[in-house]
């Protein structure tokens, strides 16, 4: 699984003009009073100018090597669940790949749960302290990893601990972005997150060479030290925006601030932010099993590790292909491109099985990648589309949030199907209905806002007509009370 960047950094630190406030409220349905007006932004924050780099590169960089180490990692995880298998059980254990699988899709699944809970620490312990301490998290948990001799533990400690530190120590380095640079945070962006792709294609040789000459415990001692710059990267995050005034609001007016109801109006939003975990059951799938099915359908001197490069090479072109053809796209009909990358992931997870020659995989993969990186780069999009600027950061927040149940219940589920089936055919298969059925569900949102769109449109006709209509009562008024009044005068 590739990232995708869960906060707009500017939209969040700028103040924005009242009546560009009220749009997204009224686009949510929210037709609640108007609160307080907000206490004015202080005068550094009005004057201040972004650096436009300096020190920002610094800080683009260590982004950059976040990204790459996080998602680098997490997407090889197949080279790690061959070798978990072999260390903790024998190839013919009835249930060993359904319990193995669960590793993986925990710490996937964990990095997604915490989104939400992270965008709080970072709101008020800052970017550097959130980052470095996940840094930190991440290192023991990893390291202990190392030691472990039961697949039970190594739920938590790499699955959880982690997981949970790779999470806290990846949003804030792209939200640190929106303190450096306005006018080239497209470009910057763009560099950060392909970090996870160059990583994608350079760490299942790096795996393999460290696991055929140091062994498991080995390998996972050597990652530690990309971790560990991880952390001297997170002390570079040197905050450069004027802290936020203290608000005067009650605590309940604050909670609501922090859990954001307000996106949850939108009918388009609420068919999004399901339609997509439905959809993602089985997109986790091919990067934990399949290497293990490579291995078992065209032998184990196979080389695997190249259907992983071509997914990371294919996935960072997508990103920059779609997005600039998103830019194009007009309103929510961006969910199109969304729906059509649904469908070519699940038809092409469908065809693996059906490969019968290791070219007809590496051609699978290709197509996969492509269209993965176009389902990562337009979620930003969609989500301002559906819920307006200045509720993006949550509504993507809570999305990543629910995308991670379907990360972790995906893999286990088909790691099942392998035992007790012994072979993964019906695994892949079945992992290709998701996507197909998620993109169904999308096709509805369109619809959905243009209907919303055409009563707002009526009921503003029907408000102009009754204020006409008011206007001229009260002109009719005034010529009456004239006339008596001539009338009177005669």
């Amino acid at each position: 699984m590739t990232e995708e960047n869960p906060l707009d950094p500017t939209s969040t630190k700028q103040e924005v003009p009242e009546e560009q406030q009220e749009a997204p409220r009224k686009q949510n349905g929210d037709c609640s009073e108007k609160p307080p007006d907000k206490p004015p932004a202080p005068a550094e924050e009005a004057g201040f100018v972004h650096p436009e780099g300096g020190w920002g590169w610094v800080v683009m960089l260590s982004s950059m090597w976040c990204n790459g180490t996080v998602f680098g990692i997490q997407n090889s995880f197949g080279l790690l669940f061959v070798e978990l298998l072999k260390r903790f059980g024998t190839e013919n254990d009835a249930d060993l790949r359904f319990r193995t699988a669960w590793v993986g899709s925990l710490a996937m699944g964990m990095i997604f749960f915490c989104s939400p809970i992270v965008s709080i620490f970072t709101d008020i312990f800052g970017c550097r302290i959130t980052a470095v301490g996940g840094a930190a998290v991440a290192l023991v948990g990893l390291l202990a990893s190392s030691f472990v001799e039961s697949l039970g533990l190594m739920y938590f400690t790499y699955g959880v601990v982690f997981a949970c530190g790779c999470s806290f120590s990846y949003q804030p380095s792209l939200v640190i972005l929106g303190h450096y640079f306005k006018k080239r945070l497209g470009l910057v962006n763009g560099i950060v997150t392909a970090g996870s792709s160059v990583f994608t294609i350079l760490m299942p040789y790096l795996l393999s060479g460290l696991l055929s000459s140091l062994g498991f415990q080995n390998t996972l001692r050597v990652l530690c030290t990309l971790i560990f710059v991880l952390i001297l990267a997170g002390f570079s995050y040197r905050p450069l925006l004027p802290p936020k005034p203290k608000s005067s609001q009650s605590g309940q007016s604050r909670l609501r601030q922090v859990f954001n109801t307000n996106i949850w109006k939108s009918v388009g939003y609420r068919i999004w932010a399901f339609g997509i975990p439905a959809a993602l059951y089985g997109y986790f799938v091919p990067y934990v099993h399949l290497m293990k099915h490579v291995e078992e359908r065209f032998g184990a001197d196979t080389n695997k590790e190249v259907l992983l490069m071509c997914i990371g090479i294919t996935s960072g072109i997508g990103r920059l292909i779609f997005g600039h053809v998103a830019d194009y796209v007009k309103g929510v009909n961006k969910v199109f491109l969304q729906v059509s990358s649904f469908f070519v992931i699940g038809v092409m997870s469908m065809m693996i099985p059906l490969c019968n020659i290791f070219g007809g995989l590496i051609a699978v993969c290709l197509l996969m990648g492509l269209f993965d990186g176009c389902f990562i780069c337009i979620m930003a999009p969609i989500a301002f589309e559906l819920v307006g600027a200045d509720d993006v950061s949550q509504a993507i927040g809570c999305l990543l949030g629910l995308m991670s149940v379907p990360m972790v219940a995906g893999p286990p589920i088909a790691g099942f199907l392998r035992d007790k089936l012994g072979s993964y055919d019906v695994a892949f298969y079945l992992a290709g209905i998701p996507p197909l059925i998620g993109g169904v569900l999308l096709c509805f949102i369109p619809w959905v806002e243009l209907k919303r769109q055409r009563a707002e449109k009526k009921e503003a006709q029907s408000r102009d007509q009754d204020v006409t209509q008011k206007m001229i009562e009260q002109e009719k008024t005034r010529e009456n009370a004239k006339s008596k009044e001539l009338d009177s005068v005669v």
